[in-house]
């Protein structure tokens, strides 16, 4: 019959400081590791490499943008942040931000391909998706995208509206110079040719006048 001793108080109290102290090493190791990541100036962002749509973007621009958000180093930047800076940049549809060791950035930029101007102005440009965006570096006078008018957030109906017509009026030889919706639903349009067209609320009741 065998049987178990208890271990002396002190032998005890021995393995449990042992244990303490030996926690409290990989502590401060850890801490320490840490704190010279954190500190070590090899991760700081030396580098932004940018591929991708940059035809209407300067680097003045994104530097401007971008640099306030780069806070921290390789291990500590919000990328987030970063991708939001980006996307803030006029013309920028979508960024995409990743991280490349020890200390570069790679970033991936998709323009705007505006199909129409909005508004009476040359800041507003839509996309092919009806999305409006805005620009301070677009020259309404010599471009021949199409101008769209209407309510706001309507568009995405007005392009809908304006790539069914299009095809209807190409057997004339004339394109759509502008599009509008007016707020009671009522369509006006100005062709190419220097006719204008009145729409109703269906397109199917359009009439032309001189």
């Amino acid at each position: 019959m065998s049987s178990s001793l208890a271990l002396p108080f002190d032998v005890r109290l021995m393995n449990f400081t042992t244990a303490v102290l030996v926690s409290a090493l990989l502590l401060a190791g850890v801490a320490a590791g840490l704190w010279w990541v954190l500190r070590n100036p090899m991760f700081t962002i030396g580098q932004i490499t940018v591929t991708g749509d940059t035809q209407h973007i300067s680097r003045a621009g994104l530097r401007a943008s971008v640099e306030p958000r780069l806070a921290g180093n390789f291990f500590t930047l919000d990328l987030g942040a970063v991708q939001a800076a980006f996307q803030q940049v006029p013309w920028v549809r979508k960024a995409t931000v990743r991280r490349e060791f020890p200390n570069r950035l790679a970033v991936q930029l998709h323009e705007y391909v505006p199909v129409a101007q909005w508004g009476e102005g040359d800041t507003h440009l839509v996309d092919g998706q009806g999305k409006v965006f805005e620009v301070s570096d677009f020259d309404g006078a010599d471009s021949e995208l199409p101008t769209l008018l209407g309510p706001e957030g309507q568009a995405p109906a007005v392009l809908a509206m304006y790539r069914a017509l299009e095809p209807l009026l190409a057997p004339l030889d004339t394109t759509i110079d502008s599009l509008e919706l007016e707020p009671r639903g009522h369509w006006h349009a100005n062709l190419a040719s220097g006719a204008a067209i009145e729409l109703g609320q269906a397109p199917s009741r359009c009439w032309r006048s001189g």
